[in-house]
Order: structure tokens, then sequence, then C-alpha cells
């Protein structure tokens, strides 16, 4: 019997053609030589845990892949996975939570590797309003609750642009990582059917946004928000490392005069 487990070398070589980086380059970047680099994808070398731990860093290989690949070359994981809920991550949930709390009336969430919403403050619940039970039962997913025709997406004014990016995001993750529940998502959301707004089609006005913005009604107010991304630095853990901070910044002043209205 053969095993159709992939190697070591084999999973190197992939990430780093991923990366578009040659043998050469890729020494250069660990310390190392184009030959050892080669002996070790090709399997006449076994590398050591720390080169595959270095080879792993400068391919910028995701923290759960990591750990994949010191499996594969016969080593223990080095990255734990704690459960979000776990003690050990109390000041973890702490600290996420004063940072959405603080953002407020602006909206902000946290998600997984796979869009669950793990943490959200009321900014994202007050646009939540008067979605369908079955989109808001847990695990909430922010793709799902986006794009679905149920969802937010009637709400979208520029939903043809936003999904395009959104989309577009999800492909540029998958093509990165190995990540079955992302392609599933991916494949169910892009499914969706887009309906028709007044004006599709019509060449659109140039607009003094610093970025795509995100362009939803919420009772009977348009809302103007650009998004913005923040990960962990350097992290050690592989649920903190595929955690995502989305915080939605107000793109024009009748936005903000509205949602700090509301905190009034």
């Amino acid at each position: 019997m053969t095993s159709t487990t992939p190697t070591v070398g084999v999973l190197l070589r992939t990430w780093r053609e991923r990366r578009g980086i040659s043998q050469l380059e890729l020494a250069g970047r660990a310390d190392s030589s184009s030959r050892h680099i080669s002996f070790i994808e090709t399997g006449r070398s076994r590398p050591s845990e720390e080169m595959v731990l270095r080879l792993a860093d400068r391919l910028d290989v995701p923290v759960r892949e990591r750990n994949a690949l010191l499996l594969a070359a016969g080593y223990a994981p080095h990255y734990a996975q704690t459960p979000l809920d776990a003690p050990a991550m109390e000041t973890l949930r702490e600290g996420i939570q004063r940072l959405l709390t603080g953002y407020e009336p602006y909206p902000a969430l946290v998600v997984d590797a796979t869009y669950q919403v793990v943490a959200a403050n009321r900014g994202i619940m007050m646009l939540l309003d008067g979605l369908p039970e079955h989109l808001l039962t847990p695990p909430l997913n922010a793709m799902r609750i986006t794009l679905h025709p149920q969802g937010l997406a009637p709400r979208i004014h520029n939903l043809r642009e936003w999904r395009g990016h959104l989309l577009a995001q999800m492909e540029r993750q998958i093509a990165l990582a190995r990540s079955e529940p992302l392609r599933a998502l991916y494949e169910e959301v892009s499914a969706y059917p887009v309906a028709e707004r007044p004006g599709d089609g019509e060449p659109a006005e140039p607009v003094p946004y610093i970025a795509l913005p995100l362009v939803i009604e919420h009772d009977g107010q348009l809302l103007s928000f650009v998004s913005s991304i923040a990960t962990f630095n350097t992290p050690m853990d592989v649920t903190v490392a595929e955690l995502a901070i989305e915080t939605m910044l107000p793109a024009d002043p009748a936005t903000v005069k509205y949602l700090r209205s509301l905190g009034d």
C-alpha cells in the first residue's frame, strides 16, 4: 500500500510555488542553500524542526498549516489551538470586547477563519435589525448574513461591487490556505442570486471615497462605511492567528451624524 499523505517536501514546494519564489530566493531568505532546499523538496533530506519552522516563516505559511508541515516531517505540532471560551483566553476575550465597545456607535466585529462571528458590538447588531431568525441563529456567519437574499443583501445599494469585493477576498484566502470549510462557504454564498436594483448597468458617478464603501440602508437612512481588517501580530496559537477584527469607518458626515444620534 502507498500513502497519499503529502510529504513535508511536497508541502513546502507547494507553498513556495504559491508564493511565486524560486528555490534560490527561498534559500537566501532562510540562510540555506538552493541545493539543500531542493533535497528537502525531493525527499532526499529530512529538515530539522527548526528548519521547517524557519521555512514556514519565510513562506508566510498560516499557523495552522505550520503544524501540518511539522507533522508531515515527523515532529509534534508547535502551535496550540485553544478554544476561545477557554479560561486561558479570558484576557483576550476581555480585550476584544473592550475594543469593540470602545468603537461604538460605529460597527465592529470579530470573525474566525470561516467568517463565523465570535464577537460583535451594538453597531453591528443595529445593522442586523429585522433579519430573519434562521440567519441570526448562532453560529452567525458574516458572509452568509451579508450576501444571503434574505439577509443584508437587499439593503446594500452597491451590492454587486461589495459582493465582488467579498468574493475576491475569499478567493485570495482559498488560494493561500487549504480550507475545505472556507471553500464550501464560498461555493454557497457565490451561488446566491443577486437581485437587480434600479440603475444597475448604468455608469456610476464618481464618488469621493478613499476606498470602496459599503452603502447600506438602515431605517430609511443611507449609510456609507469603509472597512478595515486587523489581525494579531506573531500569534502563537491557531485560534488567535485566525481571528480578524473588522471595523466599519463612516465614509461621510451624514453617516457619522446618524450613528451618533442613535446613542444620544
